[in-house]
């Protein structure tokens, strides 16, 4: 008996150290940010989100309220021109040959590169996340939390959105654009 106790112990403890993992996630990354020096954090609220109109589709209506957070981290370039190789290194081996998120698109617009990546399904994505850098305005990730949010009826409610900025401190923004 205690043989076998050993032997299921040791098997255990194997088990567990072979499944720790080294890399570093999304979630930990966000967090470690909104620490750093030069880091840009916020987090929208959902609120900010407003329909143009009431005559929108029961869709776009049930596809706005499918979205829970959303949160935005960015390192500006202005004055952090050391750190953005280094930050867009560490993001891009995050999202490199991760099972979790699955690539949706890439775009490159005037010097920016996104990559917009999804978890979940095609059909039915619990997040959403832009990932975007250009030498001309730093390195930043966007991330949408929501809950069974559908792609194409998310681009069709952008259409029938309008942003609540009375309501809205820009101003962290604006090392961005400066």
């Amino acid at each position: 008996m205690k043989k076998s106790t050993k032997i299921f112990s040791l098997l255990i403890l194997f088990l567990m150290i072979c499944s720790c993992k080294n890399e570093k996630t999304l979630q930990e990354y966000l967090v470690e940010s909104q620490e750093k020096t030069g880091f840009i954090a916020v987090d929208v609220p959902t609120s900010f989100l407003q329909l143009k109109s009431e005559d929108v589709s029961d869709d776009v209506k049930i596809t706005l309220e499918s979205i829970r957070k959303i949160g935005v981290v960015a390192l500006p370039i202005k004055g952090n021109e050391e750190m953005y190789d280094e930050e867009k290194a560490k993001l891009k081996s995050i999202f490199k040959d991760n099972k979790e998120y699955k690539s949706l698109m890439t775009m490159r617009v005037k010097g920016v590169h996104a990559t917009i990546f999804y978890k979940g399904s095609t059909a039915s994505i619990d997040e959403a996340i832009v990932f975007g850098y250009g030498e001309n305005v730093g390195v930043g990730v966007a991330r949408l939390l929501g809950n069974k949010m559908n792609p194409a009826k998310i681009i069709e409610m952008m259409s029938t959105v309008k942003f609540d900025t009375e309501n809205l401190n820009l101003e962290q923004f604006s090392a961005i654009f400066n």
